[in-house]
């Protein structure tokens, strides 16, 4: 996509403070956050759904492409990685607009086959000032597709925090974030279609919780980058870790999961 090709759609929402709440209860934090609050990063995800009815999603449960992503012939949908520059806070309680833009599309072949990566850029504003900007990468894929040999994580980590899963987390996120990808709560449908070991925890979900460890470590975030290298299921124990503004997931046997960068 050019940039004279690209599609956009826009959404307004207002930042109900309940519903940043219930995220801070799923993520085991405690529910503190009301009107006027500064939301923490990455809080943005439960908002501006994207509510179609149920003839407009595919067959894993999310909404069909057509409209801005056009029909790739790839059934198998992953988010790869993002970017999010933060520019000033959100607050909970206000009306807030996202424009979305596909940016890109990039086919390639791999040892899976064939492959589809789009480019997303997400402008988030709130009282006519630009508050987020989020780039997101998607690749569509064969269905049942076998994944990639994953890297090795490092570990030379300086600070490091383990966290696990569950299939009620990866339901409440996903309720949050109105994402309906099948992927992450229908399991018969994670293995027997998608080729998947259980239940994939949501990319975005992993990248929180490395949003989470850099803000401790570092206070406010000016810049956050992630990307996903490998899927971790439902019933496994990850390391989230942290050296020098890097962080990472390492899942089990050492494999790694997620890096980003952070400052």
């Amino acid at each position: 996509m050019t940039k004279g090709q690209a599609r956009q759609l826009q959404h307004f929402d207002v930042f109900d403070p309940s519903r940043a709440r219930a995220l801070q209860a799923a993520l085991g934090d405690t529910p503190t956050i009301q009107t006027g609050d500064t939301l923490p990063p990455f809080f943005h995800q439960i908002y501006f759904w994207d509510a179609q009815p149920r003839d407009a999603l595919g067959a894993d449960g999310h909404p069909a492409t057509g409209r801005l992503i056009p029909d790739l012939g790839l059934p198998s949908r992953m988010w790869a990685a993002g970017r999010l520059i933060f520019h000033t806070p959100l607050r909970a309680g206000s009306k807030a607009e996202k424009i979305t833009t596909a940016e890109a599309l990039t086919r390639k072949t791999g040892r899976s086959g064939p492959l589809a990566f789009v480019t997303l850029k997400h402008e988030i504003k709130q009282r006519q000032a630009l508050a987020v900007t989020e780039y997101q990468d998607i690749v569509y894929r064969p269905a049942g597709s076998a994944a990639a040999m994953p890297p090795q994580a490092p570990v030379d980590e300086d600070d490091a925090f383990e966290v696990t899963f569950d299939s009620t987390l990866l339901f409440r996120y996903s309720a949050l974030t109105f994402n309906g990808h099948r992927i992450h709560y229908d399991e018969a449908y994670a293995r027997e279609v998608e080729g998947y070991d259980g239940l994939v925890v949501h990319g975005p979900l992993l990248a929180h919780y490395l949003m989470q460890l850099a803000q401790m470590k570092l206070g406010t975030l000016r810049e956050f980058s992630y990307r996903a290298t490998a899927p971790l299921m439902h019933h496994e124990t990850a390391t989230l870790c942290w050296k020098d503004g890097t962080a990472w997931v390492r899942g089990p046997g050492g494999r790694q999961c997620m890096t980003a960068n952070a400052r």
